[in-house]
């Protein structure tokens, strides 16, 4: 029964999802049928459209042709003109040329003038600025020299104080020095002298007295050893001369280079200081 029943239920069911598919088709055809209607009545007004547009412009292309061949005309005749224009215009640019050349020469120039005018307008302005830093470092220097004229005014003054000093010094110094270099001359050529006149005496007594040969090698033994102990005290004595001598000529250097320092020149002096040889040893 269950069985029956179902298939009873089928059938009912398919007959009526046929019924139901048929009626789904006929509707879709009348639809489909409407919509071919209506394209091919669109399609008719869009070729009626475009076969009115390609008419009108079909008309519209002839009636331009026809302008365009007036106009051809036309362009042609100016052509003409403008052939005969452009021999005066070439004829005229020819005398022209000479004149344009120097314009252009001219305009040259002047660019190199511009550009060395912005050249010197921004070299100015760079001037201008390095003026005021420079005016500003003048009253920084001018400050600086007020206090360095005080400085100089205090250090002049010490140098004038330590001139004198020097000078003074000096005299008395090359007044000892030259007094005491005289005196170990003089006390040199005394021991010259006397040495001289030994020999000549001793000469004169070896030739007075005909010792023999004994005694005279005594006495010239004697004799040697007396001018080996005269010869060194001479050179004691030059050895002392040569150190005094050699002290004075520094104490003159280290002067000159104290007066160079403080910028004492030596001719302020009012004389030649005087500097003595060293003695040959």
């Amino acid at each position: 029964e269950m069985d029956a029943k179902h298939s009873r239920k089928m059938q009912a069911l398919r007959e009526e999802m046929d019924l139901r598919r048929k009626t789904e088709i006929h509707e879709l055809e009348e639809r489909k049928n409407n919509q071919i209607s209506e394209l091919l009545g669109k399609h008719e007004a869009a070729f009626g459209e475009i076969k009115n547009y390609y008419n009108d412009i079909t008309a519209k292309n002839l009636s331009l042709i026809n302008l365009l061949k007036e106009q051809v005309e036309d362009m042609k005749k100016k052509e003409i003109v403008l052939e005969k224009e452009k021999a005066d215009v070439l004829l005229q640019n020819k005398r022209l040329t000479e004149p344009l050349q120097q314009a252009q020469e001219q305009v040259a120039e002047l660019q190199k003038k511009l550009i060395r005018y912005d050249k010197d307008k921004e070299i100015l302005m760079n001037s201008k600025a390095r003026l005021k830093i420079a005016q500003k470092e003048l009253k920084d220097l001018q400050w600086e020299h007020e206090v360095l004229e005080q400085r100089f005014s205090k250090v002049q003054a010490e140098r004038d104080e330590l001139y004198q000093k020097f000078t003074k010094a000096i005299n008395e110094v090359q007044q000892k020095t030259g007094f005491k270099n005289l005196l170990l001359e003089r006390k040199l050529q005394g021991l010259l002298s006397l040495l001289e006149q030994k020999e000549v005496e001793l000469s004169e007594v070896v030739t007075i007295s005909n010792l023999d040969p004994g005694a005279l090698s005594l006495v010239s033994h004697k004799l040697e050893d007396v001018l080996n102990s005269k010869s060194d005290t001479i050179q004691n004595l030059q050895l002392q001369l040569a150190r005094v001598c050699k002290a004075h000529n520094d104490m003159l250097q280290t002067f000159e280079a104290k007066l160079t320092a403080f910028g004492i020149p030596l001719d302020n002096l009012g004389f030649q200081p005087l500097a003595f040889p060293l003695p040959e040893q």
